[in-house]
């Protein structure tokens, strides 16, 4: 893996790996834009090898710029991965050490990062880390529940431009990972009266959500993709859907709350086999939203549909893919505010909205 290849070509600005042997700390940080603020980076603590800890913290930082910039949020993007410590972390005493040693690394870094919980964090891992640094977000918002709301919105905004009507009554919706979002979002759709398949790679928590739900139907993640469908949400950790798998697809809509369910090869095949996609960074950002801003979970997930909703109608007056019209109007905010200079970095108050 080229390292210094992969960020120059996603324009990132830094990548620090970070390691703190009493507590077990190995993690990387990356961070692919300060041009609007500090970077936002979504902590995940994973079971997983360094090289795809690396290439997660990559492909999840320019996420996070994207979502910030397209939600109108003065920040930028990053992401910090967490290595699973040998020792794992059940005692509550390493836990704590684990993440206010992260807040101790991160603290030379503070006027340049902000951390903020994402898969495997809670608000209280960030809590710990905020009795290190400043530099974090969200200790007070439950981000996995306002995010599962704001896609369930997101993806009523979008249902109305793929299938002609954003009511969900009786469209069948295959939800790819039921963890915390994907279980909210499970929840909405339920209740509108949604038709759901789920899966999840812990095939348990699947038939946990379906024995509380009734009607819903458990499959293997691998035949989820096989399944007839009208909406596909990817909810899972990433790269879900992989491009050789596309033909296989029964669904209309791509929109789910996961970070990058897509490579951007992968982007091309479903524009080519006529399936609509919302992309992560248009349709997860209530979490991010709420926790900077402040706002209610309702009035994230409205900004949410404010924002699918002005992208479907870009796409529509211009005939373009909703994916490539979102990730302009991100670029472009982008690059009018970073046009600025100076004079934007000092007129900028931290979490503001512009």
């Amino acid at each position: 893996m080229l390292i210094l290849e992969e960020m120059q070509s996603r324009g990132h600005e830094a990548l620090t790996l970070l390691h703190h042997a009493p507590s077990g700390l190995r993690a990387a940080l990356a961070v692919h834009s300060t041009v609007l603020g500090p970077a936002i980076a979504g902590v995940r603590l994973r079971e997983q090898d360094e090289e795809l800890a690396i290439r997660g913290a990559l492909a999840l930082s320019e996420s996070l710029t994207l979502k910030a910039a397209l939600a109108g949020l003065n920040y930028g993007g990053g992401a910090c991965v967490i290595l699973m410590p040998e020792s794992g972390v059940e005692d509550p005493h390493a836990r704590e050490a684990l993440f206010r040693a992260l807040g101790r690394q991160v603290l030379p870094m503070e006027s340049r990062v902000v951390l903020t919980e994402d898969i495997g964090v809670s608000p209280a891992d960030i809590a710990f880390v905020a009795q290190e640094t400043r530099s974090t977000l969200g200790m007070n918002t439950d981000t996995s529940s306002v995010t599962g709301y704001g896609v369930y919105r997101g993806m009523k905004a979008a249902a109305r431009h793929a299938l002609g009507s954003e009511s969900l009554r009786g469209v069948r919706v295959a939800i790819m990972g039921v963890g915390a979002v994907g279980r909210a979002l499970a929840g909405h759709l339920h209740r509108e009266g949604a038709r759901l398949t789920v899966a999840d790679d812990r095939p348990e928590r699947a038939q946990a959500l379906a024995d509380t739900l009734s009607g819903v139907t458990v499959v293997g993640c691998h035949e989820l993709l096989d399944v007839p469908s009208d909406i596909l949400a990817p909810c899972g950790y990433g790269h879900s859907i992989r491009s050789q798998d596309v033909p296989r697809l029964q669904c209309r809509l791509i929109a789910g709350g996961e970070h990058h369910p897509l490579t951007r090869r992968g982007e091309e095949a479903v524009k080519e086999a006529g399936i609509v996609y919302m992309p992560d960074f248009a349709i997860n950002s209530a979490g991010l939203i709420a926790a900077a801003t402040g706002l209610e979970a309702a009035q994230a997930a409205e900004r949410v549909y404010q924002i699918v909703n002005r992208i479907t109608a870009a796409a529509e007056q211009y005939g373009k893919a909703p994916h490539l019209v979102a990730r302009r109007m991100a670029e472009r905010r982008i690059d009018l505010i970073g046009s600025l200079g100076a004079s934007a970095s000092g007129a900028r108050p931290a979490g503001g909205v512009a």
